[in-house]
């Protein structure tokens, strides 16, 4: 019989990302694999979303984030310390999870802790996974310290109270986990297994160029039958380098054989920042359309365009440069970060995180038609090796296993009086 799985994020609200798209894929597989499966998430409002036999969210009434991203909410301690009634708590005892997934290092981790520990009644212990969808050292050099100070205060966090707070750890990437395993404590070792996400490869593989659409974006820009439009599409904050965009249509502004326009599809805490710097450094050259909820919209985008640039040189993972790729768009990416679990010389435009070596990039795309319609053939070869299918299938597959191992793992024991026999636990790492 399958197991029963609850995952909680903080890292979810109405026009999220990646993280949304990850657990709305499990979801989906959950029911096409006939896998119970819930996914708690901080809300304006307490409720069910049923989505199908056998999965469902729970929305979790829940304060905004008070700094950063205020689209965000975080599910707080309050909402499953013991004795005060939670509804994290509750929820719980009703689900009666095998194995509980958490993706956030700040305030829903330590829930991990009290579980381990056994201190919530009516709480059976599961199998506990800590997700790292991000690094900590990225978010806070990007937020509050940067250099070494801010990385050695991730450090010292991870390896001393966030990683034994959990069973077992999954990165979806190399670079996500480096991270991981850099921090761990020997005292505290733990497995780190690296999955990859995935994308909407069909979709996008699908998606054909309109005549019509496209003109209205070349005439929203100003631009004329020779333009070249660029595309990218992701939150504006700070962790993302946006700061590259504009710094790369500077350079790009005055070459003399293309007309370069960007089209930005996204917001966040740097919108008005972002659409300001546009208007003063490079006017009629960007078109900010906010975030697109509509997705059939946004896939009308991929196809419409002719590059995606990606300027986070600390992408964690990257699935709008995944769907870029399935879609046959040019992608145009630093060469570091997690988009290197797919992204290569071979299939796409890498360059150093700056204006200038984005721009001789985005120049050389349209410089080479044969070398260009050979990576787009690469490219495409390898998103479909992404497909959500696949990925989700391969996730379910990992929590069976660890959750089979887990009776046997010093885990399990680490409250049981009588001896146990502990070995160094594997580091796992799976890649495509």
């Amino acid at each position: 019989m399958p197991i029963k799985t609850l995952h909680i994020t903080n890292a979810i609200h109405q026009t999220s990302g990646g993280i949304s798209t990850f657990y709305r894929s499990l979801l989906k597989a959950a029911d096409r694999l006939g896998r119970e499966m819930a996914i708690v998430v901080p809300s304006n409002r307490t409720c069910v979303e049923e989505l199908g036999e056998f999965s469902r969210i729970y929305h979790v009434e829940a304060p905004q984030a008070p700094f950063f991203d205020r689209r965000y909410r975080l599910l707080m301690p309050p909402a499953y310390l013991p004795f005060l009634g939670g509804r994290l708590t509750q929820i719980l005892r009703d689900e009666k999870p095998d194995l509980v997934e958490i993706c956030d290092k700040y305030s829903t981790c330590w829930l991990s802790g009290l579980l381990r520990r056994k201190w919530l009644a009516g709480v059976s212990r599961p199998v506990l996974v800590g997700m790292s969808c991000e690094r900590m050292d990225d978010n806070v050099g990007a937020f509050l310290m940067r250099g070494n100070a801010g990385k050695q205060w991730s450090q010292t966090y991870l390896g001393n109270l966030y990683i034994p707070l959990f069973d077992y750890h999954i990165a979806n990437s190399q670079y996500t986990a480096n991270e991981l395993l850099t921090a761990m404590n020997p005292k505290h070792e733990r497995p780190v297994h690296v999955l990859p996400m995935g994308a909407d490869v069909e979709q996008f593989a699908a998606t054909h160029p309109n005549e019509s659409k496209r003109r209205q974006l070349i005439v929203q820009l100003g631009g004329n039958e020779g333009t070249r439009l660029l595309l990218y599409a992701g939150r504006l904050s700070p962790e993302k380098n946006i700061p590259l965009l504009i710094e790369m249509m500077e350079r790009l502004a005055n070459d003399d054989r293309n007309d370069f326009r960007l089209v930005v599809a996204g917001s966040g805490p740097l919108l008005d920042w972002f659409e300001s710097e546009a208007h003063r450094r490079v006017p009629g050259r960007v078109l900010s359309l906010g975030h697109v909820q509509d997705r059939e919209a946004l896939i009308s985008l991929y196809a419409n365009c002719d590059a995606f640039v990606h300027p986070n040189a600390r992408e964690p993972f990257g699935i709008a440069p995944l769907e870029a790729m399935a879609a046959g768009l040019p992608l145009v990416a630093p060469q570091s970060g997690g988009v290197l679990s797919y992204a290569d010389p071979t299939n796409a435009w890498l360059a150093a995180a700056d204006g200038n070596a984005f721009a001789a990039a985005v120049e050389s795309i349209f410089a080479d038609a044969s070398t260009r319609k050979d990576k787009l053939a690469r490219a495409r070869w390898t998103a479909a090796q992404y497909r959500w299918e696949e990925v989700t299938d391969r996730f379910f597959a990992l929590y069976d296993e660890l959750h089979a191992d887990f009776p046997a793992s010093r885990f399990a024991h680490q409250l049981n009086p009588k001896p146990v026999s502990e070995s160094t636990p594997k580091i796992a790492h799976e890649k495509l």
